[in-house]
């Protein structure tokens, strides 16, 4: 009540304040960005690096342009890992860049304009522009033309901006080329190092050794005290160093995974389709219309199709039906319109006709025309081309590499496998106009044309809401603190994401899980997210239950983590109060052994680069102690990995005289010089202020 009273007691002055602070906001946004309150930009800072905001205007349509790459590459449509990936990418670019470019400056590394001029249009152009301007069969480009395009194009307002990005482009590339050769030739092997690293590779120890396991320890006879905990915290610091802030949730999943009654109207669907696809007038309409997988009508070769449906429909003869029959995750259905045998490839040379630049595909049309009669009276194809075609295949005559069905743009790739060898085709692209010669016809094989329908398993929308009624009861009744007492309660399964990072486009048992993780960002540890998740199979509520923020983490955040190891630390002290009393009084190893009730293990061969000790795993310590000791003298007792251990080296076989240190050197330098690069990168990154806001844009 006294925090209404004191609202409605000072409402005047609140509403006056409120419509100051708007004046002055609006007056000093209009200074600032005409039209714009001074908070909105800071809304729109995708992070600062060094000083420098990233702003999500310049941010977002790079990110765009990786993830259509990714598309490209990798296929499909984009999931939440490769937007994720995408964005990770540019993030990575852009600290680069600043970052980089600040050094460079500092280092007075400089790309002249002659330099630059080179590198476009000089006889050895920078590998960007042989990618933009090169045949991507032959890999070669033709340097006029290039300049061509860069003085033609720099007057067109519209060419003009691509093509002085693909300058920024090659100067950043050159730079980046300098600061690694710097990078690189500051690294320096000595002779010493060769023969270091020379004789750790090759010299060989013979030892015998006596352990005794962790494991032989029974956990539960282990009491863990603070004391143990604060010890191996103290001495391992520099492990529990966290680079980024992470999140920890445990959730529940609604599965929406269809039911018996969704597979039953799916197949009671198909098979009406397969009646009345029987009687269709147009086969390939009614696949289109009906299919939930579109499949091109043109020929097509075996082993394109699902494994299950492509040995029986290609087994078929033209006018057969195959289906309706279930597998993977949908029912299909096919028609074979067509078989017959066709090349496997095609080899042919083509005059590339620019329709845009003779006044329209009808005139092109007719110029092919004309050049094709000129070959049927006896022309040189090979000299027409190099005269009339626009394509980079010109140089060698129009010809092309041999190419396989789905390799070229249907209307070229029809032309070349349906005709005969000698034939020449007037064909209309989306490139331009074509005169095509096909040379050869390679292989032969059997190609079909079909009709395919394709029916997805999916739940049904009563599936659906059943899944959505049962995660928003759970929500309604959950709690902060009883979360998985009530997933128990009810039979559900509790999972946990650990340590999910801002920008992570993937969770455990989770498909799309972005939006849940960005919340969980905007979330205190323990809160139970107030909203319906739902992902491509199940419908999720989550709770955070772990902040784990970037740096040095407390012990107690790391205290479940560490317990292992630290029970380890004190089976360790344990066991080498053992061994130090058997070592007491002993002559032997042998003596040793027998006190200990435990066999010698002799061991052969042992390099220091390889610490791999046989019944013992990985023992840096072990091992590296072996070789810095005395033949036949006993050790002390040396706390391992795995265990306690006391040894005796029975002798060491040296390598031969390293005889070629020079490669030696080179190899050691490559391995040091790429390890250099990136620890400087680091470095660069490690002295300057970078605050990634990512998480609150993706």
């Amino acid at each position: 009540m006294g925090l209404m009273t004191f609202l409605r007691n000072r409402a005047g002055y609140i509403l006056i304040g409120a419509i100051g602070f708007a004046i002055v906001a609006f007056l000093v946004g209009d200074a600032i960005n005409v039209g714009k309150p001074f908070w909105a930009e800071s809304q729109k800072v995708v992070g600062s690096i060094d000083g420098e905001e990233i702003n999500i205007d310049q941010f977002g349509p790079k990110v765009d342009q990786s993830l259509a790459q990714f598309k490209q590459q990798y296929g499909g449509s984009g999931n939440a890992q490769m937007q994720a990936m995408a964005v990770d990418n540019v993030w990575q670019g852009e600290v680069a860049n600043v970052l980089l470019g600040k050094e460079y400056t500092r280092l007075g590394l400089t790309v002249s304009a002659q330099e630059s001029f080179d590198l476009v249009q000089g006889p050895k152009p920078s590998p960007l522009i042989v990618q933009y301007f090169g045949n991507p069969q032959t890999g070669e480009f033709d340097r006029n033309q290039v300049i061509k395009v860069f003085k033609e194009g720099l007057k067109d307002p519209k060419m003009k901006p691509q093509l002085l990005a693909i300058e920024a482009e090659i100067i950043k590339q050159t730079l980046q080329i300098k600061y690694t050769n710097l990078i690189r030739n500051s690294v320096y092997v000595t002779s010493l190092e060769a023969n270091d690293e020379y004789v750790g590779r090759n010299k060989v120890a013979n030892f015998k050794y006596v352990g005794l396991d962790f494991a032989s320890v029974p956990d539960a006879s282990v009491k863990l005290t603070d004391a143990d905990y604060s010890d191996f915290y103290d001495k391992n610091k520099k492990r529990f160093e966290n680079p980024t802030e992470t999140r920890t949730f445990e959730y529940v999943s609604f599965s929406v995974n269809p039911t018996k009654e969704d597979s039953a109207a799916v197949k009671a669907q198909i098979e009406k389709l397969a009646v009345d696809f029987r009687t269709a007038a147009n086969d390939s309409l009614f696949a289109a219309v009906n299919s939930d997988v579109k499949v091109p009508f043109v020929y097509i070769n075996k082993g394109k199709l699902d494994p299950a449906v492509d040995s029986a429909v290609f087994n078929l003869p033209a006018g057969s039906f195959y289906g309706p029959a279930f597998s993977g995750t949908s029912y299909k259905l096919v028609k074979v319109v067509s078989t017959r045998f066709s090349p496997d490839s095609v080899k042919a040379s083509h005059i590339l006709l620019d329709a845009s630049k003779m006044g329209g595909v009808d005139v092109a049309r007719k110029m092919a025309d004309s050049l094709k009669t000129l070959v049927q009276k006896g022309a040189s194809f090979a000299a027409l081309a190099l005269q009339y075609s626009v394509d980079g295949s010109k140089d060698k005559g129009g010809e092309m590499p041999a190419f396989a069905r789905g390799q070229m743009v249907p209307e070229f790739e029809n032309a070349a496998f349906d005709g005969s060898v000698g034939d020449l085709k007037v064909v209309t692209s989306q490139f331009g106009v074509h005169l095509m010669k096909i040379e050869k016809q390679i292989g032969s094989s059997k190609v079909a044309k079909l009709a395919y329908i394709e029916k997805n398993l999916e739940s049904s929308n009563k599936t659906k809401d059943a899944a959505y009624k049962k995660a928003s009861t759970f929500l309604s009744e959950v709690k902060d603190g009883n979360f998985a007492e009530l997933a128990q309660k009810k039979g559900y399964t509790v999972a946990v994401a650990d340590k999910i990072t801002p920008t992570q486009g993937f969770a455990p048992g989770l498909d799309n899980p972005r939006q849940l993780i960005r919340d969980a960002y905007n979330a205190d540890q323990g809160d139970v997210l107030d909203q319906v998740y739902q992902m491509d199979n199940a419908f999720v509520i989550a709770r955070v239950t772990a902040i784990r923020p970037k740096g040095t983490l407390p012990l107690e955040a790391v205290k479940k983590d560490i317990e292992p190891m630290v029970r380890n630390a004190v089976k360790s002290r344990m066991l080498k109060e053992k061994m130090d009393q058997a070592l007491q009084g002993a002559a032997n190893i042998n003596q040793v052994a027998q006190k200990l009730g435990k066999p010698v293990m002799p061991v052969q061969n042992i390099v220091f680069a390889s610490p791999i000790v046989p019944g013992a795993s990985q023992e840096n310590k072990l091992v590296g102690t072996v070789f810095g000791s005395q033949p036949g003298k006993l050790s002390k007792s040396i706390e391992g990995d795995a265990g306690v251990y006391a040894f005796v080296v029975d002798g060491f076989g040296n390598p031969a005289p390293l005889a070629n240190t020079y490669k030696q050197k080179e190899t050691m330098m490559q391995t040091t010089a790429q390890r250099a690069l990136g620890a400087a990168f680091q470095a660069l990154q490690d002295k300057s202020k970078i605050k990634d806001n990512r998480v609150k844009f993706y």
